[in-house]
């Protein structure tokens, strides 16, 4: 058990301001011998929990399935059901929670009025972070070093003609949700999603998860939907930040 408290101290060493750490700042971090973090950082390394880059290590995606295991135990689907559930019978659209995984957005929660113009998705949904509203949230949430990663990672692929897949247009329109507080999209996911998003917080003004509206292009534009709903999604926003800030220790943040 020793080995796992070391293992996990390593880990723990990672941080938004350490992102690629040399093994000396991972032993003096996790307070740990330089032999012994070493012999951590072969293992995680085995186990596919870290990479080499050089001198330095960096995370890899898998450690995110740590905080997904937290995630489902906490049952963030339930934590956030009710709030969905209204917001979706009050616009008779979806509503979803969001956090980013990697590139891609992931759907924790999810709600929809039964109506034909139900959009396909559901808990555990992946989709690309750059074609999305709540993508765009949570980019703009991210540090600047994170967000670098992001554009040196994301394939921005063309999934329709609309999908904005220019880096430079793309960072613009990053630049005006980190603003305006919200960003919204039509028809760049797929050809009549209408969606608009705004950031959920954690109890110290980070951004952990992006909540959004969606519909279908033929009862409403992009710029109706900001106009009508983005004053109830950020009175939303506001009720779920209050929720998850009340359950001890829980993060949803993409900075995992």
């Amino acid at each position: 058990m020793g080995g796992l408290a070391k293992g996990l101290a390593v880990i723990h060493a990672f941080t938004r301001e350490r992102a690629a750490p040399t093994l000396s700042e991972i032993a003096r971090a996790a307070v740990l011998p330089a032999a012994t973090a070493r012999r951590c950082l072969l293992t995680l390394e085995e186990l596919g929990y870290v990479t080499r880059r050089a001198r330095t290590f960096v995370l890899r995606p898998k450690v995110l399935e740590l905080g997904a295991a937290y995630l489902e135990s906490m049952n963030i689907e339930w934590l956030t059901k009710t709030h969905l559930e209204e917001m979706a019978s009050a616009t008779t659209d979806s509503a979803a929670l969001c956090v980013l995984d990697g590139t891609a957005v992931v759907y924790v929660a999810r709600a929809s009025a039964r109506t034909l113009l139900r959009l396909e998705a559901h808990v555990g949904s992946r989709f690309p972070a750059h074609a999305t509203s709540t993508g765009r949230v949570l980019l703009a949430g991210l540090s600047a070093e994170r967000l670098e990663r992001y554009f040196k990672q994301a394939k921005l692929e063309l999934l329709t003609d609309q999908t904005v897949v220019d880096p430079g247009k793309l960072r613009h329109l990053i630049d005006d949700c980190r603003r305006s507080g919200y960003a919204a999209v039509e028809d760049e996911l797929a050809y009549g999603v209408v969606a608009v998003a705004v950031p959920v917080f954690d109890e110290n003004g980070r951004v952990v998860a992006a909540l959004n509206s969606s519909s279908h292009s033929r009862k409403t534009t992009k710029a109706k939907l900001v106009r009508d709903r983005l004053a109830m999604l950020q009175d939303v926003s506001r009720q779920i930040s209050a929720d998850l800030a009340a359950v001890p220790g829980l993060s949803l943040s993409a900075e995992l």
